[in-house]
């Protein structure tokens, strides 16, 4: 088979999948995309636009967009999941029929299933048995993607043929596609990381400072490893475009839905308010409550977190709460260089000070 001739398959119809399937096409593969709005098939074969999540974007007109979702996986070398967490199980379950173990899974949401605590490769990996899966995930707002900015991701997998391939497929003058064999951290940190967007929205709607930012995210990023690292992921994967990266864009752009509904918070709205103002899923509000579940169950110390769950589920005020998000952070800053001993040293003597 010519590279020309590879087909790759889209399952999803927002502004990220869009993007990739363009980006896909533009590299010669043969993309289809699985939508389930027979409109907005009809609308990007036709206009080649997706007016509801890309309107300003040329799609690529040999991206043909079906409802079929057998016609788009048969045939697939690559299949890239771009579908909101809350959703991804059921259409992997509805498309596993069609799916093939030479096929190589790819997943691009950025969120956590509440049942078991699962990241979306481990429900591909346990909805399939295949070997080849991974999960792209970097700073990259799809907006910026679909007007050719210079760009760049992260394919993590523990299989080379998937990260090799993805590579080829995707990565082009304007979009960089770089590996990591770290799949749970990098996939880990593009969840976390909406967590401490909406926080950043938040605070700049309250007219916090470019040092209180700048304090928000790098605190935000030792919490996000400290986290990662309970669960068994790598500390310097977060020190990479899928941690650091992808925080800083997400807490620096209006461009990013959780940033838009951390700022509407700010400025006084209710969570059901900001979340309907937006019109598209904001993983990060219902991130906030798994992790600081999880993280008082394995005795994480994440204190932004927490007090950022205090304002969306406990009514907290935004403004009362902005004034202590900071407050019984631990002493040491950079907490990897430390001992485990002295860690622990640290932060029960930060707790006893604000007991």
């Amino acid at each position: 088979m010519s590279e020309q001739a590879i087909k790759v398959a889209v399952l999803g119809g927002g502004s990220f999948g869009t993007a990739l399937a363009s980006i896909a096409a533009d590299n010669g593969a043969a993309v289809q995309q699985w939508l389930r709005d027979p409109d907005l098939v009809d609308e990007i074969n036709r206009d080649h636009r997706n007016s509801r999540y890309l309107p300003d974007y040329a799609i690529n007109p040999a991206v043909v967009a079906v409802n079929d979702m057998r016609l788009a996986i048969e045939g697939a070398e690559l299949v890239l999941v771009a579908i909101p967490s809350k959703a991804f199980r059921d259409v992997v379950r509805e498309a596993r029929p069609w799916l093939s173990p030479d096929q190589i899974l790819v997943s691009t949401a950025k969120g956590i299933e509440e049942d078991g605590f699962l990241l979306m490769s481990q429900i591909l990996e346990r909805e399939t048995g295949f070997s080849h899966i991974g999960v792209l995930s970097g700073p990259n707002l799809a907006s910026e993607i679909a007007d050719k900015h210079l760009t760049a991701t992260v394919i993590a997998s523990d299989d080379p043929l998937t990260r090799a391939r993805v590579q080829s497929l995707l990565g082009c003058e304007y979009f960089r596609v770089y590996a990591s064999n770290d799949r749970y951290g990098v996939e880990l940190g593009g969840a976390l990381k909406n967590i401490y967007a909406i926080a950043a929205g938040m605070a700049a709607a309250l007219g916090m400072g470019e040092n209180t930012r700048s304090m928000l995210m790098t605190r935000a990023l030792a919490e996000m490893s400290r986290f990662a690292v309970e669960q068994g992921a790598n500390p310097m994967t977060f020190l990479g475009l899928a941690g650091v990266g992808d925080l800083i864009v997400t807490c620096s752009s209006a461009l990013s839905r959780n940033y838009r509904v951390g700022f509407a918070l700010g400025e006084g709205k209710t969570l059901d308010d900001a979340v309907e103002a937006l019109g598209q899923v904001a993983e990060g509000v219902n991130t906030v409550r798994l992790v600081c579940n999880r993280a008082r169950q394995d005795g994480v110390y994440m204190p932004i977190a927490e007090g950022l769950y205090q304002v969306l589920f406990k009514g907290v005020p935004a403004r009362d709460m902005a004034r202590m998000l900071m407050q019984g952070e631990q002493s040491s800053d950079v907490e990897f260089i430390l001992s485990r001993e002295a860690v622990q040293q640290a932060r029960k003597l930060e707790e006893d000070e604000h007991d």
